[in-house]
């Protein structure tokens, strides 16, 4: 693995685009690992993330953190242009493609192995065009009705999330009477539509959404039985990284914890979602999560 000593904004430059590692040869997606999860980080490139506030809002912030989760070993850099935290404001296609594609070139002229965070498919498109390898759509049903036919073209990965109604709308949404049962029937139903499309079945990784149309019983429900998920047949990635029923957990003198607050917590569920057979684990803080998948996986799975 490369040293993070030589990792942009280290050196005296401040910006990350002069220091850039010469090219080299992008990770794919056989180079992943299969003796433990997968650790994808995430890189919002978005001035309202509820996660870090727009830390990584401009151009060259996100490149610098980007390469410095590449260079710490995090497998995938999921890079995103639009938030899609509850009730966030709708971005237009072209202001998403301004903010990702240049990161998403950056990252992959480093050799860094890309996801594009998108609910839009010609977003998906060029990014892919620009050397991203997986697409991670949160859409859920509100699907956009390309995105089938352009993951059957690139026959590239696709994470497929549970998500009911929009941004501003998913927390109506959150009424089940069994929500494990009904999640994973929705995410088949999903899955369905995407096969009949034309997409192989194998491209497909499940994500169930916590914190999409789900209380905070509801995401717990959830972990619990991620048996249910891991036994649909597909691969299953697991985001709770810093999300807001891990907040409520935490609550300290009547007040939830800050998203900053709540790394640990983020670390045990990716360490509990890796035990128990996920795919892969999305996060804020990757280098510590790799240690703590690379534990799951020595330990072996639960019985």
């Amino acid at each position: 693995m490369d040293s993070l000593a030589a990792a942009p904004g280290t050196g005296p430059s401040t910006s990350p685009l002069p220091v850039i590692r010469p090219a080299r040869a992008a990770r794919t997606v056989s180079d992943l690992p299969t003796d433990r999860a997968v650790v994808m980080g995430i890189l919002n490139v978005t001035p309202d993330s509820f996660s870090d506030g727009g830390k990584y809002a401009s151009t060259d912030d996100a490149i610098s953190h980007g390469l410095r989760m590449h260079y710490g070993g995090s497998d995938i850099i999921d890079v995103g242009g639009e938030s899609t935290r509850p009730n966030a404001r709708e971005v237009s296609v072209e202001e998403e493609l301004d903010r990702v594609l240049p990161v998403v070139r950056a990252l992959v002229k480093a050799g860094a192995l890309v996801s594009i965070d998108t609910m839009h498919a010609e977003t998906a498109r060029q990014a892919l065009d620009a050397g991203a390898a997986i697409v991670n759509d949160i859409s859920g049903a509100e699907f956009d009705p390309a995105m089938p036919g352009l993951v059957a073209d690139r026959q590239v990965p696709y994470i497929l999330t549970h998500r009911r109604g929009t941004t501003t709308t998913m927390d109506s949404f959150a009424e089940y009477r069994d929500v494990v049962a009904e999640v994973a029937a929705e995410l088949t139903g999903l899955r369905d539509r995407f096969v009949a499309a034309g997409v192989a079945a194998e491209q497909i990784i499940l994500d169930p959404g916590l914190g999409f149309a789900k209380t905070d019983e509801h995401n717990w429900a959830i972990l619990r039985n991620l048996d249910a998920f891991t036994g649909l047949g597909h691969r299953v990635l697991v985001g709770a990284s810093r999300k807001r029923f891990l907040g409520t957990l935490l609550t300290s003198a009547g007040k939830a914890a800050a998203p900053v607050e709540r790394d640990h917590a983020s670390l045990a569920v990716a360490t509990l979602a890796a035990s128990t057979g996920a795919w892969g684990v999305r996060v804020h803080d990757p280098a510590a999560t790799l240690d703590a998948v690379k534990v799951a996986a020595a330990v072996g799975p639960r019985p």
